[in-house]
């Protein structure tokens, strides 16, 4: 009878940290819709497309602002992933870029969610270097993901810098099959 009573304590247990960490990521959702397809010029070009083909408009410069930014955010390259993380011992997505903001005297929400309507939304042939890039990295529409522009190749190579699951805080590419897939939108916030 012990056992059995045991097995359900553990069960009970197992299935609360289930339930709290879906909840955490179903909160950090957004109603926000993802557009696969796009016309331009009587062609329909597909998201994929369009973001490989990107024509940047970022003219090269960088604020000092925007520079320190970039510089606190790479001290964090190789950290560990932790959820729900917002120290140096460990972050998850928004937990970097809300410590990475905090550090230069800027307030972001919490939640990638919530982090996604704040500031601009741009598009993505006008993100700059400190612009907040977001994805849908469980499938569907809802915001799951965010990542700092960290620079613009010259040939419109988007890179970000963020704290993923499998790698700890490192840097990525929007050329990148899975982040080109995922990407939903930009956010200016300074």
């Amino acid at each position: 009878m012990r056992s059995g009573l045991l097995k359900n304590k553990i069960s009970i247990k197992r299935l609360s940290v289930l339930l709290i960490a879906s909840a955490f990521v179903v909160s950090c959702g957004t109603s926000k819709k993802v557009s696969s397809n796009k016309k331009t010029g009587g062609k329909t070009v597909t998201k994929s497309e369009n973001l490989r083909k990107l024509d940047s408009r970022f003219d090269g410069n960088v604020s000092r602002s925007i520079n320190d930014i970039l510089k606190d955010a790479e001290k964090y390259l190789g950290t560990p992933y932790k959820f729900g993380g917002n120290t140096s011992s460990g972050f998850d997505c928004s937990g970097f870029t809300v410590k990475v903001f905090e550090e230069n005297s800027l307030d972001l929400p919490r939640r990638s969610s919530d982090q996604a309507g704040a500031g601009k939304n741009i598009d993505i042939r006008e993100v700059k270097p400190g612009d907040l890039l977001f994805f849908a990295t469980a499938g569907g529409s809802r915001v799951s993901h965010v990542g700092i522009v960290h620079d613009i190749g010259p040939d419109g190579e988007v890179k970000f810098i963020h704290a993923s699951t499998s790698k700890g805080v490192i840097i990525s590419s929007l050329n990148e099959k899975y982040w080109n897939k995922a990407y939903l939108h930009a956010q200016r916030v300074l």
